[in-house]
């Protein structure tokens, strides 16, 4: 494959024009204002499909949002690699933070990125990163490099759960049937040190409700006699982490694993600067659980944050309100060997129960998904491996994120394969945040180095 740099340096222009189109439909699965447009991207990632050199590629129907598959399979006896990847987006949210609009993509340089960077909602996450598995399909179909079967299931939910995709893999076994799964919506630890992640959080989020009286009251003539919702709903929310910072819910820790020390040194000698995380977030000092590193916590340790909160009046100047109900999101990370629907059930009964007389509570459950962590000595991991070595040059490092992609799990638990996270985006790009961004450089090392994967992984596998 020594042609592919030249392959990505002929076609570099026409590569990122065909990302900004496809960053140009605002494609967000959680607001069904842009339901056509959801569909209207996974129809554009069939067409990109076809022209890569898919022999099969269909639009499949389900439940919610349409599942891309498409494969070519070159010869049965071969391995297969299956790729995965979402073409929905976050909400742009809020919109008056961005510098460009989230859906008219522009090209920007800045200090991480001084070849440029692709400005969008989308841009890293994920649609950069799955348009880089087109583009390398593209490579190794029309420059004969193809040396196994690949399939493509990309679907339209996963920011809000990825409930279709777990109904469309649940009956579609035989059709993904597969050595490895390929996935690039993770990052590395910078575009001179990569790394292959190597673990997940899982997830569990919920929203509660706190109510009151039966309707909003004047806060002078019933103020100090009635419980005040957002009040409760502070309170409640403040004592869910103690003065260390640990989570006070009975039973959250049970089964959180402890690394060992040797794991925990291993995982120190990942490159990390803390005054220059602090610099890029603008704050004095970092905060989480005591007796663990910035790394660790947002890592390997599970979390509890409130994502949104709100109730009351929020207009423009004053109304002196007790409001009759308070809301808020809470979304729980969640480490390896918890169990997300525990999880949901240990918080809930948690929260009803410190719930003071005056007020009544409800929870409501929304989605969540199991931690994973995948093995360093699996083939996958060693193809991993060797292709960013030979594209970078450098050997990649282990290591664990704390994001969370809930059907790797299910991946596993269903079609009995391993998971692979070949990311190629940075903790700096923004993504769920305004002024997402995806680097020149990032997008066509992808390309660059997915091929490498796919040769490595069918040597090792002979």
């Amino acid at each position: 494959m020594n042609d592919i740099k030249k392959y990505v340096q002929e076609n570099k222009q026409r590569f990122i024009d065909e990302l900004i189109e496809l960053l140009k439909i605002p494609s967000v699965s959680a607001d069904s204002a842009y339901s056509q447009d959801v569909v209207d991207t996974a129809d554009a990632v069939k067409m990109r499909l076809e022209e890569a050199g898919c022999d099969l590629v269909e639009i499949c129907e389900t439940p919610g949002y349409p599942i891309v598959y498409a494969e070519k399979m070159i010869d049965p006896n071969l391995p297969t690699v299956l790729v995965y990847g979402h073409y929905d987006v976050q909400p742009p949210d809020p919109i008056e933070l961005w510098t460009s609009p989230p859906f008219e993509p522009v090209i920007k340089k800045t200090d991480i990125h001084p070849e440029g960077a692709i400005f969008a909602r989308g841009a890293c996450d994920d649609k950069g990163q799955m348009y880089m598995h087109v583009k390398a399909m593209e490579f190794m179909v029309k420059t004969n490099n193809l040396p196994c079967n690949v399939k493509f299931m990309i679907e339209g939910e996963e920011e809000v759960g990825s409930t279709s995709l777990s109904w469309f893999v649940e009956r579609n076994q035989e059709k993904l049937k597969n050595d490895v799964i390929l996935i690039s919506d993770t990052g590395m630890i910078s575009n001179t040190q990569p790394s292959v992640t190597t673990g997940l959080r899982g997830l569990s989020y919920v929203e509660v409700e706190v109510t009151g009286p039966n309707r909003d009251l004047h806060s002078g003539l019933y103020g100090g006699a009635v419980a005040n919702p957002i009040n409760i709903l502070a309170k409640m929310i403040a004592s869910l982490h103690d003065e260390n910072n640990r989570i006070t819910i009975p039973g959250f820790y049970d089964k959180v694993e402890d690394l060992s020390d040797d794991e925990r040194a291993a995982m120190a000698k990942a490159p990390f600067s803390l005054e220059a995380y602090k610099k890029s977030l603008n704050l004095n000092d970092v905060y989480g659980e005591k007796g663990y590193t910035t790394n660790e916590r947002n890592s390997i340790r599970p979390t509890l944050d409130v994502n949104g909160i709100w109730g009351g009046y929020q207009g423009e100047g004053a109304k002196t309100v007790i409001a009759s109900q308070a809301f808020a999101k809470i979304s729980m990370r969640l480490v390896p060997n918890q169990e997300w629907h525990e999880i949901t059930e240990l918080f809930t009964k948690h929260f009803e129960s410190i719930a003071p007389s005056g007020v009544t509570v409800k929870v409501k459950p929304h989605h969540g998904g199991q931690g994973y962590v995948t093995p360093i000595d699996s083939i996958g991991y060693q193809a991993a491996d060797k292709a960013y070595t030979e594209s970078f040059g450098i050997k990649p490092i282990p290591v664990r994120s704390g994001g969370s992609i809930p059907i790797v799990a299910l991946f596993e638990k269903e079609l009995k394969s391993k998971t692979i996270l070949m990311g190629f985006g940075l903790d700096s790009d923004a993504i769920h945040s305004p002024n997402e961004h995806f680097g020149i450089f990032n997008y066509l090392k992808g390309i660059e180095t997915i091929p490498l994967f796919y040769k490595h992984f069918v040597e090792l596998s002979k």
